[in-house]
């Protein structure tokens, strides 16, 4: 217990000397916790799964997206073919590669192509020793991420396997899932930092240092967030959006709300705005939207209509996060929480994914926008602990003094544990402002 306190404050330390780490320090830190994963997570995601042998092949440039987050920090791309197997036996797992050269110091070469020149032979031989009663292989109709089994690795793989083993071959769906989904304890902290430099991008991206209202296009605002997290060292996992809802302009369709061409406008006084955003940091990634009103003239708050019609938006998140339950499925959330969502009175929409290593990660599915009725497939997967959620959705609210309908638009990352759900790093409770010209005199 003293280890994992003594490590907790040191990274802690090293958080708060630097916003963002150094590359040495984050390829320490990327490995460490990826040692604490294969050793921790790993055991329990097999023993859940029932799967005793776990194959992952994969070619330099063609990455089984699985296979790339189990990478050491300095391999950028995986070398030549690189096979990975995970045996469990006993209370640990053996780590090995069907491959020339370890893989960093987690996994261990278990091929000399000198005795053995044939590396299917070489896997063959392995499996055969070890005799697995059930082998895992990457194949998946609904996870494209833990679908990651090319057809020419799959079909060679299967010319030399005995075939007493392809009887034993399954699909790895569920443990390339619980792998992917499953959060430390370490990234965590992590997260919540993460999470800080996102909000704080927004909150200066939205702020007069950027925006001069009359002059500053939603499209200036984009590109010098995509700056920021360049000259930061980060980078992003998509292009972000921003875009405007004004009383004189009717409310958009889903179909163009959730495109990337909104268009380029310039930011006026009176301007609802809102934004898409996300960066990656140490192999996490954010997902977050929020919203600011530009000031008019003699106006300190934004008007009361929009701030109770915010307060919508954060109705609908708590009745979400209320009806999260370990076992659930994304659909049996979904369900719940629109029909409570409408009983209220709210117009709501929910489209949560999962978030972690990917932005649209692996794990339930609580809905997508043009799927409200459930999502087959991923959605019937079910909630479980230590896992990391974009809370993503939004609610039309009738506003009489526009004559239309808004879109309140919320995306803020969540965590469920054993404890409940709680916010990565908190949520916005209230429009950020926009001061013009003439609101600052």
């Amino acid at each position: 217990m003293k280890r994992i306190f003594f490590a907790v404050f040191m990274l802690f330390s090293m958080l708060a000397n630097s916003q963002v780490l150094a590359e040495r320090e984050r390829s320490k830190l990327i490995d460490e916790i990826l040692k604490e994963r294969f050793n921790n997570v790993l055991p329990s995601l097999m023993d859940r799964t029932e799967i005793d042998m776990w194959v992952i092949i994969s070619r330099e440039y063609n990455e089984d997206p699985v296979l790339k987050t189990m990478l050491p920090s300095t391999w950028l791309n995986a070398r030549r073919r690189t096979i990975l197997v995970f045996n469990r036996e006993n209370d640990s797992i053996e780590k090995l590669a069907i491959a020339r050269y370890n893989i960093g110091d987690n996994i261990q070469s278990a091929w000399n192509k000198e005795e053995q020149p044939d590396q299917w032979q070489a896997l063959v031989d392995m499996i055969s020793e070890r005799d697995p009663e059930r082998i895992g292989l990457n194949f998946s109709e609904h996870y494209g991420i833990a679908d990651g089994l090319v057809k020419t690795d799959h079909d060679e793989f299967m010319q030399v396997l005995p075939e007493k083993y392809k009887e034993r071959i399954v699909s790895a769906e569920d443990l390339a899932v619980g792998w992917i989904e499953t959060r430390t304890f370490r990234e965590m902290v992590l997260y919540s930092q993460l999470v800080e430099i996102t909000r704080d991008i927004i909150a200066e991206a939205f702020s007069t240092e950027v925006i001069q209202p009359g002059v500053t296009t939603t499209d200036d605002v984009v590109w010098w967030m995509r700056q920021k997290v360049t000259d930061m060292g980060l980078e992003t996992w998509f292009h972000p959006t921003v875009d405007i809802q004004r009383s004189d302009e009717a409310l958009v369709d889903h179909i163009t709300a959730f495109s990337d061409e909104k268009g380029n406008k310039v930011i006026m006084p009176g301007d609802l705005i809102h934004c898409d955003f996300g960066i990656t940091y140490l192999r996490l990634n954010t997902d977050c939207q929020q919203m600011a009103y530009v000031l008019k003239e003699g106006e300190t708050s934004a008007p009361e209509f929009l701030q109770q019609a915010f307060k919508k938006g954060n109705q609908l998140q708590d009745i979400l996060t209320s009806n999260f339950e370990t076992g659930k499925t994304g659909n049996e959330i979904l369900k719940k929480s629109l029909e409570e969502a409408k009983a209220e009175g709210l117009k709501p929409s929910i489209y949560t994914h999962p978030l972690g290593l990917y932005g649209h990660s692996a794990g339930p599915t609580i809905g997508m926008w043009d799927q409200q009725g459930g999502v087959p497939g991923s959605g019937d997967y079910k909630l479980f602990e230590n896992t990391v959620y974009a809370i993503e959705l939004n609610t039309e609210v009738e506003v009489p003094e526009w004559g239309k309908d808004i879109r309140i638009m919320l995306e803020e990352a969540g965590y469920w544990g054993e404890e409940g759900f709680r916010y990565v790093n908190k949520r916005q409770t209230d429009l950020m402002l926009i001061p013009s010209e003439e609101a600052q005199n």
